[in-house]
């Protein structure tokens, strides 16, 4: 992925770009949470926003919260201001939104995780604190930090009585993209 264009952005998500481990964090990513937002898109308002005493509360926050992480970092690997409160169109969006406002996230964050080597040290200063990442590891992050919430999630609809839960594992992604297929 190094020198490489980034991976065309596949909404329908079929076919694995590669079995580069960076493309595989990238493409389950992208698979997972769009699982999630299937899920959650039959649920109503009430059940999105229906306060659980695990993560950040409900289930719409952890989603959107996801989201604007991924936006924030794509800012630092393209070398611009990070924005940790993207416009989601209010307070409580739509899961249509949701998926729309993931959509394009994905594709800057695929774009920007592509955009150099992942040795690349990048800095942002903070608060009096310069700090230093390397570009892999913040796509490990963000795709790591994403799965933990989107297993509160997991959590939150089966408390909402939701009996069939949304694939959410790197093997379950496997399972769904056999090598060859």
């Amino acid at each position: 992925m190094d020198d490489a264009s980034p991976p065309a952005y596949r909404p329908d998500m079929n076919t694995p770009t590669s079995t580069d481990p960076a493309d595989v964090l990238i493409d389950f990513e992208d698979w997972a949470t769009h699982r999630m937002l299937d899920a959650c898109e039959p649920l109503s308002d009430e059940q999105l926003d229906r306060e659980f005493e695990m993560g950040i509360g409900t289930l719409r926050r952890p989603l959107m919260h996801n989201i604007g992480a991924m936006i924030g970092w794509t800012g630092l690997l393209e070398d611009s201001e990070p924005d940790f409160d993207p416009d989601f169109g209010g307070d409580s969006p739509s899961i249509e939104r949701l998926r729309k406002v993931h959509e394009d996230a994905m594709k800057a964050f695929r774009a920007g995780a592509a955009r150099g080597s992942f040795d690349d040290v990048l800095e942002r200063r903070r608060n009096e604190t310069t700090y230093r990442f390397t570009r892999g590891g913040i796509l490990t992050h963000v795709t790591t930090h994403s799965m933990h919430h989107r297993a509160q999630c997991l959590n939150m609809l089966r408390h909402l009585g939701v009996e069939t839960q949304p694939q959410s594992s790197v093997f379950q992604w496997m399972l769904a993209h056999p090598p060859g297929d």
